[in-house]
């Protein structure tokens, strides 16, 4: 199968590369790539849902949204991506491809359930697919080496697989491949036997100057937008409640394609002004825009930082 190099680390701009490789070529190639540390939700979910994005923040961790459904999964460097595009006529072995591959290189690897791969009942793989016209693109991830305490923690939020089970559940149900291919030194030379046993004697396919042009552009116009990773976000509705110096401040919110739906302040706290005032001024806002607000007039002696930490 012919191949296209990415070198490229950049969430943004590799979900950009994705989408060009499905809807910009016309023959079947792979892919083989990396992300520096970032969480990448699937096409219909909401990241305030999925992810711990005051974590993220903290950690320089990027949040993308793919092009694909499914769920959210967490990339570092010890994480190997794929992704297969393709003639519709063509890509009826596509599914079962890189479980094939595995077990060529020596690890047991089976498909199991609607999108996973499994090596003796762990996880050590996940993908998802898209259709445009007659071409299809299955993409998704290989556990080398992954961080299983960060990926825990981006991912430790209501809605998320992982969070009730903690991080002893986790690395009892997710596998990294070099525990099972001690063969391969490190994640170097796990990649070049793969892209080998894929690519075969298939030549490269070099994108022009024109094409990588075409991916900056879409990289910039929708993959970095928080139009299309906040704002296409479907309604999630969530409950918190915190002790402050004021009282004991409850809120219940929905969030509808990034901004409040709707917004309710409870509890026994004091202030200057009805907290309702607050609330109705915040909907139709982003989150982040509580931030501009004057929240010691509703509870004494805090301020947006402190009441941004219920949300």
């Amino acid at each position: 199968m012919k191949y296209v190099m990415n070198r490229c680390t950049d969430p943004h701009w590799n979900m950009a590369h994705d989408e060009f490789l499905l809807e910009g070529l016309r023959e079947q190639v792979f892919c083989l790539w990396q992300n520096r540390p970032s969480v990448i939700i699937g096409l219909n979910q909401s990241p305030y849902a999925e992810v711990d994005l005051k974590y993220l923040e903290s950690q320089g961790i990027t949040l993308a949204r793919r092009v694909t459904g499914g769920g959210a999964v967490y990339h570092d460097l010890g994480n190997l991506n794929y992704s297969i595009a393709g003639p519709m006529a063509g890509m009826e072995d596509a599914y079962g491809l890189m479980a094939e591959t595995l077990r060529s290189l020596g690890v047991n690897a089976e498909r199991s359930g609607r999108n996973d791969i499994l090596v003796e009942g762990r996880k050590c793989s996940g993908y998802a697919k898209r259709l445009s016209r007659d071409r299809m693109m299955i993409h998704g991830t290989l556990m080398w080496d992954v961080n299983l305490e960060t990926l825990t923690r981006a991912l430790a939020v209501p809605g998320s697989k992982l969070q009730a089970a903690g991080i002893a559940s986790v690395r009892s149900r997710v596998a990294n491949l070099k525990d099972y291919l001690p063969r391969f030194q490190d994640l170097k030379a796990f990649q070049a036997a793969l892209q080998e046993k894929l690519a075969g004697s298939s030549p490269e396919v070099l994108l022009t100057k024109e094409q990588t042009n075409s991916i900056d552009q879409m990289a910039d116009n929708k993959f970095r937008t928080w139009e299309w990773n906040f704002g296409r976000s479907p309604s999630a509705t969530f409950a918190a409640s915190r002790k402050f110096p004021c009282g004991t401040v409850q809120v219940e919110y929905t969030l509808r394609h990034g901004v409040f739906e709707s917004l309710r302040f409870g509890g026994d706290f004091l202030g200057n002004r009805p907290a309702e005032e607050l609330a109705a001024a915040l909907i139709g806002r982003k989150p982040e825009q509580l931030r501009g607000m004057p929240v010691a007039e509703y509870f004494d002696g805090i301020g947006p930082e402190d009441l941004a930490a219920l949300f």
